[in-house]
């Protein structure tokens, strides 16, 4: 289906577009001039043979880590409506190996495709799900709307599940309408219109509620939606505050244009004035379907322009410093059994600390327990998995005032802790100051986990331990450590557990977990943990 094409520089913009059109204001010439005028030249690179043909090439989704490519094929004759439709539509699949190169773009069947227009709307950080074009229920078609699916054991995905959203699908939707998700698989974007036949769309954000369900479309307010405009495919980037996004309004290129706009608080409601993104991300047609990958550094889009190789192409565009997102962090790892060292299939949620806001979720994969998850900086984060019949030891990423690192890679393994007699498990979220054992604040989030446990198994009793390195004398560690242990079970007693099932030591430096030769391994020697006596 495709050869190997790389497009050269594009270099005529200026030409093409400063020519003022019959039926255009001065003022309108003047603010498409500007536009192009800001920007420098930008190479758009075609993404080749291997995904691109003589037909048309469409709505490019993008995977976290830059490596998987979901996109429609329109057309083409092994789509599922070959020949019975106008305009076939189905997703089409493509890999990147370590050494850049696209594999041949795979037809995926059924499930993901249907005897109806397809496409991927999202693929998750941990690439485990993708939120797919209609509503099915068990697979069966069910209505416009937003699924979605999960990889499963044998690496094929599961039946479409419709996501429940409050209302959502009492809208008529417009003619034309979508979704995308945040990196943090909890804020849902829909483009849509309230008119029967409408092109005219606004975009909407819901949010997952802790019963899985969504919560009711909002609008994101004036600034972004303007009246009888259309605004449409929505991208929140991984900072989860830039959203890029297609609009006809005034002050564009060509038809729809692709904008930026920054949330400035927790509204939704509040946005900085879009700026258009200019040539030659724009044209003088219709462009839309902007996608990145967390890196932030290049755009994914469906592009028409002159020397592709069919109706529409992907390419992909090196952005300017001032339309990249802010920089985040990819963290990668597997979930593992602590005592097996074996993988887990789990489920992954972070939150901040010290208020315990749950800031994303995850799935690790089901035979290996790897899993990829996205965090913006300047907050202070604990991960964790969770299992039935095991306790998460879970994990601490302070990134909080490190945003100047830039777009960084972190790998971090998890592991689960089988609830059983015997069983160890750290508490790596639980923080004193300096020589004291009076808790931080944001050891509450991850004591609070240790009270569930005992609430909902009220046959466990455990032992609260503390530790130290091997800096200063015995006496000195034996009292800190004793000291910190009894702070925390004080807190557990407080919540209502009975005295009867909490035993507080302080070990001091007797127990070390590794040499303490080095910094790092005296940081791991200064923990508190606890042990299951009885269960």
């Amino acid at each position: 289906m495709k050869k190997a094409f790389i497009l050269l520089l594009v270099t005529t913009y200026l030409q093409a577009y400063s020519q003022p059109a019959p039926d255009s204001s001065e003022k309108l010439v003047a603010q498409k001039e500007n536009i192009i005028k800001e920007n420098t030249i930008i190479k758009i690179e075609n993404l080749g043979w291997s995904i691109n043909s003589e037909l048309a090439e469409l709505r490019p989704t993008i995977s976290a880590d830059g490596n998987h490519l979901f996109f429609i094929c329109e057309n083409h004759p092994i789509n599922t409506k070959a020949g019975t439709v106008r305009n076939s539509q189905d997703i089409w699949y493509s890999h990147r190996d370590s050494f850049g190169k696209w594999s041949d773009a795979m037809h995926l069947g059924y499930p993901l495709n249907t005897y109806h227009y397809n496409a991927v709307y999202w693929i998750s950080p941990d690439n485990n799900r993708i939120l797919i074009r209609n509503a099915f229920v068990d697979g069966d078609y069910y209505s416009n709307g937003v699924s979605m699916c999960y990889r499963t054991k044998s690496g094929k995905w599961s039946l479409p599940q419709m996501l429940r959203i409050r209302n959502y699908y009492n809208y008529d939707l417009g003619r034309k309408n979508g979704a995308s998700m945040a990196q943090d698989g909890q804020t849902l974007l829909l483009y849509m219109s309230e008119k029967s036949g409408s092109e005219d769309n606004d975009i909407y954000v819901c949010f997952l509620n802790s019963d899985s369900t969504w919560t009711e479309p909002k609008s994101l307010g004036k600034k972004i939606n303007l009246k009888d405009y259309n605004e449409m495919t929505p991208y929140l980037a991984a900072d989860g505050e830039t959203l890029y996004f297609s609009s006809n309004r005034p002050g564009g290129i060509g038809d729809n244009d692709i904008w930026m706009s920054k949330r400035l608080d927790k509204t939704w409601q509040k946005w900085s004035d879009p700026v258009n993104l200019g040539a030659p991300i724009n044209s003088a047609d219709w462009d839309a379907f902007f996608t990145m990958d967390a890196g932030g550094e290049y755009a994914y889009m469906s592009s028409s322009q002159t020397g592709g190789y069919g109706e529409s192409d992907i390419v992909r565009v090196k952005l300017l410093e001032k339309e990249k997102p802010l920089p985040v962090v990819l963290v990668s790892g597997n979930v593992f059994n602590a005592k097996t060292k074996l993988p887990l299939s789990a489920s992954l949620v972070y939150e901040t600390l010290p208020d315990g806001t749950v800031a994303g979720n995850a799935v690790s994969e089901a035979t290996t327990g790897a899993f990829k998850i996205v965090l913006p900086y300047d907050k202070n984060y604990s991960i964790h998995a969770t299992a039935d019949k095991f306790f998460a030891q879970s994990e601490n990423l302070n990134l909080d005032s490190l945003i100047k690192a830039g777009y960084k890679e972190i790998h971090k393994d998890l592991y689960l802790v089988p609830i059983e007699i015997g069983a160890v498990v750290r508490l790596n979220n639980v923080f004193f100051d300096f020589d004291k054992w009076d808790l931080r604040p944001e050891s509450f989030i991850e004591l609070d986990r240790v009270v569930k446990l005992l609430a909902e198994n009220p046959a466990i009793e455990i032992e609260m331990s503390a530790h130290t390195d091997s800096r200063g004398n015995d006496d000195y560690n034996f009292k800190l450590s004793d000291n910190r242990a009894r702070s925390v079970m004080e807190y557990i007693l407080s919540k209502g557990i009975e005295p009867k099932r909490i035993a507080s030591k302080g070990y001091g430096e007797t127990k070390p977990f590794t040499d303490n030769n080095t910094d790092e391994n005296r940081q791991l020697n200064r923990r508190v943990e606890f042990t299951i006596l009885k269960n």
